[in-house]
């Protein structure tokens, strides 16, 4: 009973001590000057906000977490908050999953929780960051509220004129013969649809109407014999009107005249006077000219904005002030390995034919609106590569990265889809110092008052304590309090120097050591050796380590 009194106040003694020192660790870090808001309130804090009282208290809290079974995922019912996870408060690199004591140092783990609650503190992913308004006006920090509207695009983008391959037909006889007349004797002539072609003398239908008259005068009451040789001339081509001047007339009609079957432009003509042809030859190709086609390379970052049947204006430097209006009739499914792009092909109405193969027209895509979305400035929106992020501001000018799913981007809006709720503020300007998470610790020395330089060089902590061990690659000192780092006394294993350890240390040995802390992973030791002349006074008054305390 008596040793447990005298344990509770040296715990008492030490904590005071902590706490005081916590006040002045406090001002330290917020760059505070005598006399200044920030010393006068670092040195009225009181104990339980020194870093000292806030890693005890995480301490109490893990040993109560070990006896209730406690993990991370769990709601401590102590307070009602969700533990996410476990640390060093001097390796904060470090997540452990369960309540354990600390494999680098002679202490306990610290939950941390889903916001700023007893532990180690912060947001559920421990990088949110606090930013005085001094500090935010001195960075030019600008938010911008997350709003709701619609994105209406009207995409410009460059087409090239192509024929409208669904406007085409073509004059191919079916059977063979020559062209005794052509009337239509050179390329990209403009015809109209029933113009005459070519008068051709066809010798194949000459036989099939000989044989036609023979069959009808010898056998007039076989309807089938007669419908057969009918049928006859009908696969050579003959029209409906011509059969029946056969039928009539009873004479054999061995010329015939091929016409345009559609209007516009002979694209390709093979029929030459006076030549010879063979059945299914094709003499002419007809493109018409009321439509064509415009194909434009449209982005695949907004091709989303683009609907088929969207409405579209071409502009044409060949036919000035005119205004040639269209839709988009589809997207093709191919994407252009070299530009990223996808292909939109466009049916223009062309008036007055002015619009002609290969001409480059301006077009404008008149998409209509989509529905309401959430929209935030695209300069807001932070792309590592592995994921979106935005950085949240919240109330009391603190900051935290927020993972979102994004959409459609034009004219600096963009969509987000998943992770902001309407009215939020996120930051439009410096969010990429604030997410910059692998060196949060420098960012926070910065926006709290430090000058904006070049990051410094490793600050070395000075020490004095007893050798309790040696390992292959550490040495296990018990300390007396450092200041500088915010430490009280403790027993803890620091890593060797490359150069190991000097020879003249041992184990029991009192040495004076120097160190620095990484982001990661156990102090590691920069100079180390035997304290000169120890006075025993001091070495009778070294104070009792966390592992004798405990």
């Amino acid at each position: 009973m008596k040793s447990k009194q005298i344990l509770l106040s040296m715990l008492a003694a030490t904590a005071a001590a902590a706490g005081g020192y916590g006040a002045y660790h406090l001002g330290a870090q917020q760059g505070a000057r005598p006399g200044s808001p920030a010393a006068t309130a670092a040195a009225t804090a009181p104990a339980l906000a020194s870093p000292q009282s806030r890693i005890a208290a995480g301490e109490a809290a893990t040993r109560r977490h070990i006896q209730d079974g406690l993990k991370a995922g769990d709601v401590d019912p102590a307070n009602g908050e969700k533990i996410i996870y476990y640390q060093d408060p001097m390796v904060p690199g470090k997540r452990f999953d369960a309540p354990a004591k600390s494999p680098f140092m002679d202490m306990m783990l610290v939950p941390v929780y889903g916001n700023s609650g007893a532990g180690a503190g912060g947001s559920a992913d421990g990088s949110s960051v606090t930013v005085s308004p001094r500090v935010q006006q001195n960075l030019g920090l600008r938010t911008a509220e997350v709003v709701q509207g619609v994105i209406g695009s009207q995409l410009q983008a460059i087409g090239n004129i192509a024929w409208n391959e669904r406007d085409q037909s073509v004059i191919q006889p079916r059977a063979a013969g020559f062209i005794e007349r052509l009337y239509v004797r050179a390329s990209f002539d403009t015809v109209k649809a029933g113009q005459t072609f070519a008068d051709v003398y066809l010798p194949e239908w000459v036989a099939a109407q000989q044989e036609f008259l023979a069959v009808q005068q010898a056998a007039a009451g076989d309807i089938a014999l007669v419908a057969a040789a009918r049928q006859r001339m009908q696969l050579l081509g003959m029209t409906e009107a011509q059969m029946a001047r056969v039928a009539s007339s009873g004479n054999v009609q061995a010329r015939t005249t091929l016409t345009v079957p559609s209007s516009g432009v002979v694209a390709e003509l093979l029929a030459k006077q006076g030549m010879t042809f063979t059945a299914g030859m094709t003499l002419a190709r007809i493109n018409g000219i009321a439509t064509v086609w415009a194909l434009a390379e449209v982005p695949q970052s907004q091709a989303a904005l683009l609907r088929r049947g969207g409405r579209v204006e071409a502009r044409s430097p060949g036919a000035a002030g005119a205004v040639f209006t269209g839709q988009l009739e589809a997207l093709l499914p191919e994407v252009s390995l070299s530009t990223r792009t996808l292909k939109a092909r466009i049916e223009l109405t062309n008036a007055g034919g002015a619009l002609l193969p290969g001409m480059l027209v301006n077009l404008t895509f008149m998409s209509p609106p989509s529905v309401p979305l959430l929209l935030v400035p695209t300069e807001a929106i932070i792309a590592t590569g592995q994921r979106t992020v935005v950085m949240l501001a919240e109330e009391g000018g603190r900051y935290r990265p927020v993972n979102v799913v994004i959409g459609a981007e034009y004219a600096g809006q963009t969509e987000v889809k998943k992770g902001l709720s309407l009215g939020q503020r996120v930051v439009v300007s410096s969010q990429f110092l604030i997410d910059s998470q692998a060196s949060l610790k420098g960012v926070e020395a910065r926006l709290n008052g430090s000058p904006a330089t070049a990051p410094p060089a490793a600050v070395k902590h000075l020490g004095e304590g007893k050798v309790d061990a040696i390992h292959g690659d550490g040495v296990t000192l018990s300390h007396g309090p450092i200041p500088a780092a915010g430490w009280g006394a403790m027993t803890m294993t620091f890593a060797l120097p490359i150069a190991g350890l000097p020879r003249n240390v041992a184990v029991g040995d009192q040495v004076e050591f120097e160190f620095v802390l990484p982001k990661d992973g156990e102090p590691i030791i920069t100079r180390i050796g035997p304290v000169a002349s120890p006075p025993p006074a001091a070495a009778a008054a070294t104070p009792p380590t966390l592992g004798a305390s405990r």
